[in-house]
């Protein structure tokens, strides 16, 4: 059983940064696909960004496409989201997900193990 614990989020102004990270303990995260998701208030739940269990092959969706980069440190047993120039309508709660895979996953039907979030605020 993996377990998942995001950080890194909080409140900043339009046009900042934050990283996010996504720490894993129970199994070694080498083994699995990470993504993130996000969950705006009376929005349906949507993908961000994913990596392969070895970090070769990534995925973003267009609204954050140069913008956010994902990243992982399997020594570190932890997937980064590195969140730049930040806008209003990235207020969400941010969601890491695992799943054993060998390619990078997309959608969340597929991933197994969650963690419960974080909350982004960007503000105007």
């Amino acid at each position: 059983q993996v377990q998942l614990v995001e950080s890194g989020g909080g409140l900043v102004q339009a046009g900042g940064s934050l990283r996010l990270s996504c720490a894993a303990s129970g199994r070694t995260l080498s083994n699995y696909a990470v993504g993130w998701f996000r969950q705006a208030p009376g929005k349906e739940r949507e993908f961000v960004a994913a990596t392969s269990r070895g970090g070769g092959s990534t995925s973003y969706t267009d609204s954050v496409k140069g913008r956010f980069t994902i990243s992982r440190d399997n020594a570190r047993n932890t997937v980064y989201l590195q969140m730049n120039n930040l806008q209003p309508e990235d207020t969400a709660v941010y969601r890491c997900a695992a799943v054993l895979s060998t390619i990078v996953v997309l959608t969340a039907e597929r991933y197994v193990h969650w963690g419960r979030g974080t909350q982004v605020t960007v503000s105007s």
